[in-house]
C-alpha cells in the first residue's frame, strides 16, 4: 500500500510538471508564431518553428532542474515560486537573445515581456493549485524518531517546520529493547534514525528495508565518504573503493580551467560595477578600497582573501569582533555592498591567482578553524579542495544550520564533485542572492559566536580549577 502511494505520488508530480512546462510551451508558441516567426529576416519552415519551441522546452527543463523548481511537495510554496520565477526570467532572456541572433538584429522586447508576465500568472495559479491538491491527496507522514548518542531535538524541530509534510508522533531511544523499537516503527509510516550507533543502525535499516518502511537517516561523516566511493569487484566480491585524496588530476584540471575562464570573463563583465563600488567606498570615508584577511585554502595553506571594505578603517582596533546586523562599524556604502553581496567580488582576483575556486567550501580564518577542530576533528577534511567563492553549504544552509551539518554538506560536495554540480551551485547561488531567506553571513556569525562563547567558558572553568589547585 505504501509502495503504491509513493508510485502514485511520483506520477502526480510528473504530470503536474508536464502541465506547467506544457503551458509555458503553449505561451511561447503563441508569441513565436504571432510576433517573431514571420518577422525574422529568413523565416523558418514548419520544422524550424518546431525546433525553436523544442529548444525553449529544453531550456525550461534545464533551469527548472537546476533551481529545483519542480520538486513538488519537497519545497515550500514560496521556494517553488522563487525557483520557477528565476528560471523563467533566465529562459526568456536567453530565448530573446537566441531570437535576436536568428534575426541578426535585436528583436522586439515587448512580446517576450508579455510572455514573462503571463508565465508568472500561470506559475502563481499552478503553485497554489498543485500544492493544495498534493497535500490533500498526500497528508503529512506520521513518523517516529529513533535517537541515539545525541539529542535529536535539532532535526525534529527542522522537520516540524514542514507540518504539511512531516508529523513527528513519537520518539524512542535506541537503547530501548529491540521489540519495543520495532513495534513503534510498525505503528507509523516512516522512521527517522538520528545518531544511532553502527550495529543498531544497521539492524534497523535492514528491518525497514525488509518491511518497506520509509527511513530518514541523518548521515555520519563516514556515510558521506562511502557515498563517494567507487564500485569495484574482486572476482565475485563487490568492493567500495574510497580513494580519500580529494579531486583527481583530471577533475582538478577541468575545475582550474573553468575557474580561469569564469574569473576572466566576470572580471571584465563586472569591472564597471567593481569600479563604481571602489569609487563609492573612497568617497564615503576616504579609506582604502580593499580589505585583506588571512584565510585557509587547500591543504591548509594560508592566503589573503580580498573583499571590498565595508567597515570603518579601524574596525578591529579593540581586537577581532563579529559583525552584527546593526553594527555601527559598517559604513553606509558597506551596508549596501553587503546586502547585494558585492563586497565579495574582489575574490575573483583570488580565483584568478589560483588561491580559490568558484565553488568550494568557504575559506575560514585560521584561528576559527582551530577552534572548530577542537570539537570537530574532521573539520580539516574540507581542506582537500580549494576554498570557494560560493559552496554547497552556502546555497542549502539556513540561519540555524549547525557547523557540523555545514561540514557534512562540504564533504558531500567534495565526494560527489562534477563540473555539472559546480554549474548547478552557481545557479543556486544566484537564487540565494536574489531571494535570501536568512543570510548565511548571519548564520556564520551566530555559529562562531556560540563557539567562542563555549571556548571562553572552558577557559574560565580551567582557570578557576587551576586557582583552586593552588596551595
Amino acid at each position: 500500500m505504501k509502495y503504491n502511494r509513493d508510485q502514485f505520488k511520483r506520477i502526480f508530480s510528473f504530470f503536474a510538471a508536464v502541465l506547467l512546462v506544457g503551458l509555458y510551451a503553449l505561451g511561447f508558441s503563441w508569441v513565436w508564431y504571432h510576433s517573431y516567426s514571420d518577422a525574422i529576416l529568413l523565416p523558418f519552415y514548419r520544422r524550424g518553428n518546431w525546433v525553436m519551441i523544442l529548444i525553449y522546452v529544453i531550456l525550461v527543463l534545464l533551469f527548472a532542474k537546476s533551481f529545483g523548481g519542480l520538486k513538488i511537495g519537497y519545497l515550500k510554496r514560496t521556494d517553488m515560486f522563487y525557483s520557477q520565477t528565476l528560471s523563467i526570467f533566465c529562459v526568456n532572456l536567453l530565448t530573446y537573445f537566441q531570437i535576436s541572433v536568428v534575426n541578426r538584429s535585436f528583436s522586439a522586447v515587448f512580446p517576450m515581456a508579455v510572455l514573462t508576465v503571463a508565465d508568472l500568472v500561470i506559475l502563481v495559479l499552478w503553485v497554489l493549485l498543485i500544492n493544495k491538491l498534493y497535500f490533500r491527496l498526500y497528508p503529512p507522514r506520521r513518523l517516529v524518531v529513533i535517537y541515539g548518542d545525541r539529542n535529536a531535538a535539532e532535526l525534529v524541530m527542522k522537520m516540524s517546520r514542514r507540518v504539511e509534510k512531516y508529523m513527528i508522533c513519537e520518539s524512542v531511544s535506541a537503547d530501548a529493547p529491540v521489540q519495543e523499537i520495532r513495534s513503534a516503527i510498525a505503528r507509523y509510516e516512516g522512521v527517522i534514525l538520528c545518531e544511532v550507533s553502527g550495529i543498531k543502525r544497521n539492524d534497523l535499516i535492514k528491518y525497514c528495508f525488509a518491511n518497506h518502511v520509509r527511513a530518514y537517516i541523518a548521515p555520519k561523516i563516514s556515510d558521506i565518504i562511502i557515498r563517494g566511493a567507487e564500485e569495484i569487484r574482486l572476482f565475485d566480491t563487490p568492493l567500495l573503493l574510497c580513494r580519500n585524496c580529494g579531486l583527481t588530476f583530471e577533475q582538478r584540471l577541468i575545475k582550474r580551467s573553468f575557474d580561469l575562464l569564469f574569473s576572466v570573463v566576470f572580471l571584465i563583465v563586472l569591472s564597471p560595477v567593481m569600479l563604481l563600488s571602489a569609487i563609492a567606498i573612497k568617497l564615503d570615508d576616504g579609506g582604502p578600497v580593499l580589505f585583506r584577511q588571512k584565510r585557509l585554502t587547500v591543504d591548509g595553506r594560508e592566503f589573503f582573501v580580498y573583499k571590498f571594505r565595508s567597515m570603518v578603517v579601524d574596525a578591529e582596533k579593540h581586537g577581532p569582533q563579529l559583525a552584527t546586523e546593526d553594527d555601527e562599524r559598517i559604513t553606509k556604502t558597506g551596508r549596501f555592498l553587503r546586502k547585494c553581496r558585492l563586497d565579495e567580488l574582489p575574490q575573483l582576483i583570488n580565483i584568478l591567482k589560483g588561491e580559490m575556486s568558484v565553488v568550494g567550501p568557504r575559506p575560514e580564518r585560521p584561528e576559527l578553524a582551530e577552534q572548530y577542530e577542537k570539537t570537530m576533528p574532521e573539520f580539516e577534511f574540507r581542506l582537500q579542495v580549494k576554498a570557494g567563492l560560493t559552496g554547497y553549504a552556502q546555497v542549502t544552509g539556513l540561519y540555524d544550520t549547525l557547523p557540523y551539518d555545514k561540514l557534512k554538506m562540504d564533504l558531500m560536495y567534495i565526494e560527489n564533485y562534477s563540473i555539472f554540480l559546480d554549474l548547478r551551485i552557481i545557479l543556486m547561488t544566484l537564487k540565494t542572492a536574489l531571494f535570501p531567506s536568512e543570510t548565511n553571513e548571519e548564520a556564520q556569525a551566530h555559529d562562531v559566536q556560540e563557539l567562542l562563547h563555549q571556548e571562553q567558558e572552558a577557559q574560565t572553568e580551567t582557570s578557576e580549577q587551576q586557582k583552586g589547585d593552588r596551595p
